[in-house]
This record gives structure tokens, C-alpha cells and sequence, in this order.
């Protein structure tokens, strides 16, 4: 039987969408140009030039990665969601079991609760300024800042929590007025930039002496790094990998009435991942040719303040666009690390464990030095949470074609799939300890991950489900004739 949608809140966590909710394409455009045109991009932008990166790289390399993420939203997460139309966690409690994916949504829910603190941080970093309240990044990676910028974090992080309570509409409605201006801001902020470094025409651009120039500067000050073509555009293509290659947004397409609603992360890719992004880097090149001492904090170093950089640009319209940006990320992402949660305490509703993911996610944004190392961070979690996604692939498509039983938890009653665990625990402890002991990029691990994931899955269950069957013969014919 159906869920009461007026206990759900319209949400259908533990069932199907039904077509009577279903929502038009606009709905999504809207979203994800909110979500990655966001207040994240004024600090990820100037760390591609804290890290070296070229201007010619950066060009070229986001815009064939983003390129690649548009088209995992679209052929690889979509196809599935507006087949099944359930949560990424009610999909995997059907093929995994309930038991083990508590352990996925445990984790899942908590890492998206520290990127959302991420971008808590920014918003707080652009309101703090007209109090005189600067972001400072400790030395500890769980360091406190000041307390009153501590006080800022909390007070941001309650009001992103309740409106991501509201629901996904409510989160995509908020998305969809404030996306327009806040794209605006941003291609504002690099045309302002480039007149406050003099830089004019297409070669004053793409040569870019001003832009060896701060990085120069950054260097000598922060220490030498190399970012390149390949990591560009293997981190603009997998930042997002635990939301397409780890199956995240199947919880927001299944609302998509059609697949071409799968094409709407473009708008976010190619407005906030590539001009933002760019954008905001060249917010820091022309700070540091105006003003250099401002660029440079008490310890000595230079740090990307968001909130500073925008104010530096454009004043309060900037101040106003880091907030909203921060905001208008931070929802959704607390609306799926609800979902997470919920998976691990199903009889609790949505909108309590959103306002549990919205907690977490403040205490996280009250660690400044987190956002400060979001381009590792988010291939870290990519890697942790993509492999997931591998198996629901698999599930959707291969599983019958070699004799085996898709949703195999789900018919035959078992709540630990044991060739599930070991699939996905393999792959994500070799890639984590590549990543840490031996200083792999972090993005790089995520494809090899999610390939490995998948194929183990795959062996594995030839064996597990023979095993399975065989101990429990009589429930399993049962259950297998009633889900045929």
C-alpha cells in the first residue's frame, strides 16, 4: 500500500513516485543551477590558482570535464531514475539489505554533511564582513575560528537546515529565484576583475601574465604546488562523483517526468563550474595586483576568503550573492543527507532527520580549514560513496542477463548482502589508502573504484546467491514468484 502523502510530506521516500508528482523540467534547471552556481565556487575557484593551475588549463580543462559530468547525469543517473523513481537509499535497501545499508547511509549522510558545512562556511564568511567578523583558517583541520564567527556559523547553518526541512520543492523553488541573479553576480564579479587588472581582449586574457603573476605571489607565500590539464579535468568531471557515478541524484530525478530533464546539471556545470568557477579565481588575481596585503592573512598566508573577495568586487551585492549561493547549495545537500539519515531510522519522517543533517552540517562549517581543502575533500567522498553507485548499475542492468536476481535483498528477505559490502569495501580501502598514504589526487581513485566495485558485485553474487538460495529453498521460491 501506498505511503499517506499527507505523512510524507509528498516526499515517497519508501516507495515509488507516483506520476501525479512528477515535475517538469524546469524544476531541475532551476535546481541545479542554484546548487552549482553556489557559494562554494568563490572558494574552490581561487584554489586552482593557489595550486598553480595555468589560466590556459583552466580554460580548456573544466570545459571538456564538465562536459563528461553532463553526460553521466544524463546517460548514466537518469535512465535509472525514471525507471525505479526511488531514493538512492530505498534502492539500495532493496538490493543490499536494510542492515547494510544503515552502514552506507551512516557514512553517506555524514560526508554529505561535511561538504554542506563547506558551503555554510562561505555564506558565514560574506556575512560576517559588515560586522567585522573574518574568516581565518586555523592550522588544526578541526580547528575553532574566532568565536564570533563560530556564533555566525550556527545562526547560517539553522536557517539553511529549516528550509531544507521544507521538502525538495521547497528546496527547488527557493533554487529557481535566486539562480538568475546570482548567475549574474558571478560573470559581474570576472568582468570586474579583469578591468581592475587591466586585462583586455581574448589574448590579454588567455596569456594571462597577470595570472602568473598571482600565482607567483600565492607561491611564495603558501609554498610551490602544480595543478594540471589532467587534474582539471578530472576534478571538474568527478566533484561531483558521489551525485552521478554514486547514483546520489537518483532521489532527485525520480521526480523527472522525462529524461530530458537529465540535461539540467548543464546549467550548473557550464555557469557555476566553469564561469564561476573562473570567475572567482580571477576575483583573487586581481585582489592580490590591488590590494596584496589584503590577500594575505596574519599567519602570514594567502587564504581564499570568499566573503572578502566578493565584497572586494562588488560590494554588498556580493556579500548578498556568497550567502545565497552558500544557501542554495547547502539545501539540497542537507535534503540528501536527511534522506541518508531517515534510511538508518526508517519509522523517524524526513523532516526531523534533515534538521539532525542540518546540526551535523553546522558543527562541520564551525571548522574553517575544511573548506580550505575542498579540492581533495570532495574526490575523498567521491571515492567513498561512487563505488555505491556501481552496484546499482549492475543491479539495473546486468544482473538477469547473467542468470542472477536483481534486488536481491528485497526478494529473498536477507538484510546483509554480503557480496554487496565486500564489493564496495575493497575498492574504497585501496583508493583511501592511495589517497592518503601515498598522495594520490584524490579524483583519481573514483572511475577505478566504481569499475572494480562492479565487477567484484558481480562475481561475487554467482556465489552469495547460490548460497543464499540454497538456505533458504522454500521462503526464497516464495518470495522470487511474488517480485517476478
Amino acid at each position: 500500500m501506498s505511503e499517506d502523502r499527507s505523512e510524507t510530506g509528498g516526499e515517497f521516500e519508501r516507495e515509488p513516485v507516483p506520476d501525479s508528482a512528477l515535475l517538469g523540467s524546469g524544476k531541475f534547471w532551476g535546481m541545479y543551477a542554484g546548487e552549482h552556481t553556489a557559494g562554494t565556487e568563490f572558494m574552490i575557484g581561487p584554489l586552482f590558482l593557489s595550486a598553480g593551475a595555468s589560466i590556459q588549463d583552466l580554460i580548456l580543462g573544466l570545459l571538456l570535464g564538465n562536459f563528461l559530468a553532463v553526460l553521466t547525469w544524463r546517460f548514466l543517473v537518469t535512465p535509472i531514475a525514471t525507471r525505479k523513481r526511488m531514493t538512492l537509499y530505498y534502492q539500495l535497501e532493496r538490493i543490499a539489505g536494510g542492515s547494510l545499508v544503515k552502514i552506507y547511509n551512516l557514512v553517506n549522510g555524514l560526508l554529505f554533511c561535511f561538504l554542506a558545512g563547506a558551503m555554510i562556511t562561505v555564506s558565514a564568511s560574506a556575512a560576517g564582513v559588515p560586522f567585522g567578523i573574518f574568516y581565518e583558517v586555523p592550522s588544526a583541520t578541526f580547528g575553532f575560528g574566532a568565536p564570533s564567527f563560530t556564533a555566525l556559523v550556527l545562526v547560517v547553518g539553522a536557517v539553511m537546515a529549516i528550509v531544507a526541512a521544507g521538502g525538495y520543492q521547497t528546496v527547488a523553488r527557493v533554487a529557481n529565484i535566486a539562480a538568475p541573479w546570482m548567475i549574474a553576480i558571478f560573470a559581474a564579479c570576472g568582468i570586474v576583475s579583469l578591468v581592475q587588472m587591466n586585462a583586455t581582449g581574448i589574448d590579454s586574457i588567455v596569456r594571462g601574465d597577470y595570472w602568473r603573476d598571482a600565482v607567483q605571489f600565492v607561491q611564495s607565500r603558501n609554498g610551490p604546488q602544480t595543478f594540471g590539464f589532467w587534474q582539471i579535468v578530472v576534478f571538474a568531471w568527478l566533484c561531483n562523483g558521489a551525485m552521478h557515478f554514486g547514483m546520489s541524484d537518483l532521489s532527485i530525478f525520480r521526480f523527472a517526468r522525462s529524461r530530458s530533464s537529465g540535461w539540467a546539471p548543464a546549467i550548473g556545470m557550464f555557469l557555476g563550474h566553469y564561469m564561476a568557477w573562473i570567475a572567482a579565481a580571477l576575483l583573487l588575481a586581481a585582489l592580490i595586483k590591488v590590494q596584496p596585503d589584503v590577500a594575505v592573512g596574519s599567519d602570514g598566508r594567502v587564504n581564499a576568503n570568499p566573503g572578502l573577495l566578493a565584497y572586494q568586487a562588488l560590494g554588498w551585492a556580493g556579500i548578498l550573492c556568497v550567502v545565497i549561493a552558500g544557501w542554495t547549495t547547502a539545501n539540497p545537500t542537507i535534503y540528501r543527507a536527511g534522506l541518508a539519515f531517515q534510511g538508518i531510522l526508517p519509522a523517524t519522517s524526513r523532516s526531523v532527520m534533515t534538521l539532525v543533517a542540518g546540526a551535523v552540517a553546522t558543527l562541520a562549517g564551525a571548522f574553517p580549514n575544511l573548506s580550505a581543502q575542498l579540492l581533495d575533500f570532495v574526490g575523498t567522498y567521491g571515492t567513498v560513496l561512487g563505488p555505491m553507485g556501481a552496484v546499482i548499475v549492475v543491479d539495473f542492468y546486468w544482473m538477469k542477463r547473467f542468470g542472477l536476481q536483481n534486488e536481491f535483498a528485497h526478494r529473498s528477505g536477507i538484510k546483509f548482502n554480503l557480496a554487496v559490502f565486500i564489493a564496495w569495501l575493497l575498492p574504497v580501502a585501496v583508493g583511501l589508502y592511495l589517497i592518503i598514504w601515498r598522495d594520490l589526487f584524490a579524483a583519481y581513485a573514483v572511475i577505478p573504484a566504481w569499475l572494480v566495485c562492479g565487477i567484484l558485485y558481480l562475481v561475487l553474487s554467482k556465489f552469495t546467491q547460490r548460497e543464499a538460495v540454497a538456505a533458504t529453498q522454500p521462503n526464497w521460491n516464495h518470495s522470487a514468484n511474488a517480485g517476478a
